[in-house]
């Protein structure tokens, strides 16, 4: 299921349940209701439904050269037997390629043959198979795959009518509202469990765009790329990680938004890719100093750290420096809102961005361009040929001086980095809680660039003087990569 850990283990073992009597105390009798484990109509959801979920299997050619240990997939019901088998064929010379099996979930969609699933059940998969719920077995064909959000959709060509399932509305569900998993846990296929939802747009780190749904329904190993169902019948997201210690379910499971799937998934039957909109910026979040340095009230949006040079947003007028407070008609409440609604709306649509700046709100336009996996910010200054003498000042906590072409070797700072270096760092400062190093080089004081070590300083004088708490420094690594760092004055 996911990445969240490295491995888990199916164990099956018997559950002792102890039988407390305790003589002249009568205790309630629950009705049936009371009793029962959610509502009545999980089960009416569970056999609508169940006909349009499936077992995925894959076939991949491993390697046997050197006893390499295969990589499978996540899922795999053989994955646990794999290290004592490798084991005992150290040293018998056992070469040749084998194939190997791995299992997982997914849904039909249409009952033309599409199906839904997660893309690590297929991952480097040489055969991919689909197992309907009456046993029948149809050859897929992997349409398009996502690897940002962990989906993939396949087709099949069907030799009876398919039941298919539809997509709701995930951005609907409450806290605590009721929900059905169904899947292939362990290779047992056809299991439905429920449970109730957990939390709504969990970042658990595994993308760019996480913001799952939380559940207690019990999902395990094989249940990725399962759906999970509302008691609409409806699927409001595709099962596809967990957080366990011991490998089974300890009901800590995520599942991608309908939201998040439906134009993804629309967009892979359409093109066979997903085509994102990109803005060209390097952001970071906005904290409670950098906000009050920035005249930010309250806290929120995403702070623009680089622009990249061949991007929409250098062209439209946006700065280091600025927030973003609102996209295309979206408020960004926070550093991770902003890369989500971006990749969501349409390549080359001419978008209105709010941004703050120096405190003042202003508004841009945007031509939105489109995401490349590979493309990555290039943020390219003129050279700097000054050749000016180190001159050491100290300031908050930090050890500074000017850029000198000696020290440029000396720390292997880049041609295109300007600014004023740290050449110390004072321990348990609060520039050391912020990890800046020496050999990082600040290129700005509250949004201002500096040159010298002594401009620097009387920036920082000037601040303490105006009863300034906070100061915002844009800081570059040798190599250029920047980062704002807010650190107190008092």
């Amino acid at each position: 299921m996911g990445a969240l850990f490295p491995r888990m283990t199916a164990m099956a073992g018997r559950s002792a349940v102890a039988v407390l009597f305790a003589a002249a105390i009568a205790w309630p009798v629950m009705t049936a209701p009371a009793a029962a484990r959610g509502p009545d109509g999980i089960a009416d959801v569970a056999e609508a439904v169940i006909d349009a979920v499936v077992n995925i299997s894959t076939k991949q050619t491993v390697d046997m050269s050197n006893n390499a240990v295969p990589q499978l997939p996540p899922g795999s019901p053989f994955e646990e037997f794999f290290d004592e088998f490798f084991k005992n064929r150290r040293g018998q010379g056992g070469q040749t390629p084998r194939r190997v099996n791995s299992l997982g979930s997914g849904f039909i969609i249409d009952p033309a043959g599409f199906v839904v699933t997660n893309n690590h059940v297929i991952a480097d998969a040489d055969e991919v198979s689909v197992i309907l719920n009456d046993g029948t077995t149809l050859k897929a064909e992997i349409v398009g795959r996502d690897t940002k959000t962990d989906l993939a959709l396949l087709k099949v060509t069907p030799t009876k009518p398919l039941k298919a399932v539809k997509f709701g509305d995930s951005d609907k569900l409450r806290l605590g509202e009721w929900v059905i998993a169904i899947g292939n846990p362990f290779s047992l296929g056809g299991t439905v469990t429920a449970g109730i939802v957990s939390a709504r747009n969990r970042d658990i780190n595994s993308g760019p765009y996480d913001n799952y749904i939380q559940t207690d329904a019990a999902i395990n190993r094989g249940n990725s790329g399962g759906p999970l169902f509302n008691l609409n019948g409806e699927v409001i997201g595709v099962n596809t990680a967990i957080i366990s210690p011991s490998g089974g379910s300890i009901g800590i499971g995520f599942a991608v938004p309908s939201k998040t799937v439906m134009p993804v998934i629309d967009q892979l039957r359409q093109y066979k890719e997903v085509r994102r909109g990109w803005l060209g910026v390097r952001i970071q979040q906005v904290t409670d100093e950098s906000a009050d340095s920035l005249s930010i009230k309250p806290s929120r949006g995403a702070l623009i750290a680089g622009i990249d040079d061949k991007g929409p947003a250098k062209p439209a007028g946006i700065e280091p420096g600025d927030v973003i407070v609102k996209f295309d008609g979206r408020d960004i409440k926070e550093m991770r809102d902003l890369p989500k609604i971006v990749a969501e709306t349409p390549v080359g649509k001419d978008v209105e961005v709010t941004i703050i700046r120096k405190g003042k709100e202003e508004k841009k336009i945007v031509k939105l361009g489109r995401l490349e996996d590979e493309k990555q910010a290039a943020l390219t200054t003129k050279k700097d040929n000054a050749d000016e003498k180190p001159v050491v000042k100290k300031a908050l906590g930090l050890d500074l001086a000017n850029l000198t072409d000696e020290l440029r070797r000396m720390h292997s700072i880049k041609d295109k980095v300007k600014g004023v270096l740290i050449t110390a760092v004072e321990p348990n400062s609060a520039a050391a809680e912020k990890r800046l190093m020496p050999g990082m080089v600040i290129a700005e004081v509250q949004q201002q660039p500096v040159s010298t070590a002594a401009e620097l300083q009387q920036r920082i004088d000037k601040l303490k003087k105006d009863g300034k708490k906070a100061v915002v420094l844009l800081v570059l690594t040798p190599n250029g990569d920047p980062s704002f760092v807010a650190l107190g004055l008092q």
